[in-house]
Parts: structure tokens; C-alpha cells; sequence
């Protein structure tokens, strides 16, 4: 998969998210497992649009990693604000929505919540999107000597030109004598 381009890997994550969201479609969200379903389905068309950029080169081409900071920093707090408007506008009352709504009214943002209703479906894909962003590779693993080696050189160089000369040499080819020569500043 390492040889597919970015743009490739794109164009099949796009199709494989639009198969998500038509799959979505077709469950009915009037009851609370479907609402949950449906939504599930389209946070994983977002979670595989970020997934693209990560199998498509988009990074080192090393092993997949969680990045726990992108984790903590970006998707907590994702979560947090997205998904609390999400758990709002469950079609039944429960006890997370009851919870959810009240606290919103306690804390000013009922409006907020309310007018946020009808872009549940882009709060969930972003949901996925910013929990894909969580991924990384790291670079290919590479083995350092475990103590501290010099690097030994060739006594003979592989190549030597007998017409060029160092400024060490003398015109006829003897090498220049370092002792008792001022230091130069």
C-alpha cells in the first residue's frame, strides 16, 4: 500500500465515507439506538477520511501511533463540545440527555445547543475526523550502536589522484613539516 498515492488513497477513502453516510441513511433515527447507530456510521466516514491521509504518505511511512497530545489537546476537547451536543439531541429523553440539557440551561448555552441541532451529522464526522488526526507514524526504526564508538579510517583511500596536492605537500610532493611554524590568527 506503501507505492499508492496520496491522491489515490484519498479518492477510495472519499467513496468508502460516502458508502458510510448512504449506509447511514437507510437506519432510521427516530429511536435511540438508531440515532446512535447512525451517527457511530458517520463519526467512522470521518475517522476514514483522516485514516487516508495517514496510509496515504501523509506522514513518515513508519508504524501507526496514537500522538497523545493531538489526543488530549485536539480530541478530549472534540469530544467534549461536540459530543455534548450530540447526546442532546437524542430523539428520546434518558438520563445523559436529561443531564446534558440541564447543565446547558445552567451554564447559558441552551440556545446554543438548540440552534447546533440540525448539524449533529457534521459534529459527529468531526468527531471521527479529529480522532483519526489523533494517529501519526513515526519514522523507520533505525539501530544506533549502544556505546560510544569512533568510526575507524581507511589507512589507504580508495581513489588517490598522485596530481593533486594537499596544501601539506611541497610542489614536489613531500610532505610540509608542521614544527616551529608561527600560529596563524
Amino acid at each position: 500500500m506503501h507505492d499508492l498515492t496520496r491522491g489515490v488513497v484519498t479518492l477510495l477513502g472519499v467513496g468508502v465515507a460516502g458508502f458510510l453516510i448512504w449506509i447511514a441513511t437507510q437506519i432510521n433515527d427516530s429511536s435511540t439506538g438508531g440515532y446512535w447507530a447512525v451517527y457511530g456510521i458517520v463519526a467512522a466516514a470521518g475517522l476514514t477520511m483522516a485514516l487516508t491521509q495517514l496510509l496515504g504518505g501523509w506522514t513518515k511511512g513508519g508504524m501507526p501511533r496514537l500522538s497523545a497530545n493531538v489526543f488530549l489537546l485536539a480530541f478530549i476537547p472534540t469530544l467534549i463540545a461536540a459530543g455534548w451536543v450530540v447526546v442532546a439531541h437524542q430523539p428520546h429523553p434518558n438520563w445523559a440527555r436529561n443531564h446534558v440539557m440541564s447543565w446547558s440551561g445552567d451554564i447559558g448555552i441552551v440556545g446554543l445547543v438548540h440552534d447546533l441541532a440540525e448539524y449533529v451529522s457534521v459534529l459527529a464526522f468531526g468527531i471521527g475526523l479529529v480522532f483519526g488526526y489523533s494517529f501519526d507514524t513515526s519514522g523507520p526504526a533505525t539501530q544506533r550502536p549502544v556505546g560510544r564508538r569512533r568510526a575507524v579510517a581507511d589507512e589507504t583511500p580508495a581513489a588517490v589522484d598522485e596530481t593533486v596536492y594537499t596544501r601539506d605537500r611541497t610542489a614536489d610532493g613531500t610532505p610540509v613539516s608542521r614544527d616551529r611554524q608561527p600560529v596563524r590568527s
